[in-house]
């Protein structure tokens, strides 16, 4: 994580932005106090869709039965 006031990030922001694109975090301060952040962008996870799958996914009936060659194992 690289931390730099803010005139520093406006001067050098093209190579703050490689920096970033290498992977580092770029914390910008004003005073000394952290303000923002420049972190690399990601493209935004799809929410899923509740019920998509709906009929297409099935559970046997025998699924909760333990099979014969199981049973000597058991106590």
């Amino acid at each position: 994580m690289i931390m730099v006031g803010m005139h520093e990030a406006k001067t050098n922001f093209s190579k703050l932005v490689k920096q970033v694109e290498a992977g580092e975090e770029v914390i910008v301060s004003r005073g000394g106090e952290p303000v923002a952040k420049i972190v690399a962008y990601s493209e935004p996870k799809v929410a899923r869709k509740p019920g998509l799958l709906k009929g297409q996914i099935w559970i046997a009936p025998d699924f909760d039965e333990i099979p014969e060659e199981f049973e000597e194992y058991l106590i």
